[in-house]
């Protein structure tokens, strides 16, 4: 049987990098995959690049009745962070239900990853994080290394943001150093 992942992704930025795993997992018989949409890709004023997503990949969107791609509006132009992030837990948990992932894939630091990171804990779904560890010095940092400290698989860009990770009590054993999915973009 088997395995379910779903990706989530609410910028051109995260999507970028996710991008080329979707498509490898895909291409293997192992996996089932499914893409929650959300965040900046469902604005018309950042180019509603949902449908970017949706045109790269047609075959998701049914599968034995299930959607496997799923677009969600977490914001209107003035919600604030806060906002966008419980819409996003309220969308994706019912989702979840519905296509019932095996592991959560995020990335980075943003509201989508922590709203995912947080549907993912409270449900008994195993998360996996690309790209923790990192520092920024904002408040990008923060929701980063949250994000992290909910995750239960850590895919980090280098050997510092592994050490970090150790540091920040993340067992050494769930942290692959697999370097920056940048490299694929390039």
């Amino acid at each position: 049987m088997k395995k379910k992942l779903l990706f989530i992704t609410g910028t051109r930025a995260d999507y970028g990098k996710i991008k080329s795993l979707i498509k490898i997992t895909e291409k293997t018989k192992k996996f089932d995959c499914g893409i929650f949409i959300t965040g900046m890709h469902t604005l018309t004023k950042y180019g509603y690049t949902a449908d970017e997503i949706l045109n790269s990949f047609k075959q998701y969107r049914l599968k034995n009745g299930l959607r496997r791609i799923h677009i969600f509006n977490n914001q209107q132009n003035l919600d604030g962070m806060d906002i966008a992030l419980s819409k996003t837990i309220v969308g994706l948990s019912e989702y979840v239900k519905q296509f019932k992932p095996d592991l959560i894939i995020v990335h980075g630091d943003r509201i989508e990853a922590m709203s995912a990171s947080i549907v993912g804990i409270l449900n008994n779904i195993m998360v996996a994080h690309i790209e923790g560890g990192e520092l920024s010095g904002t408040v990008d940092e923060m929701l980063r290394h949250s994000i992290s400290k909910l995750s239960n698989i850590h895919f980090v860009a280098n050997l510092k943001a592994k050490k970090r990770l150790i540091q920040m009590g993340e067992n050494k054993k769930t942290i692959f150093n697999i370097g920056s999915p940048d490299i694929d973009l390039m």
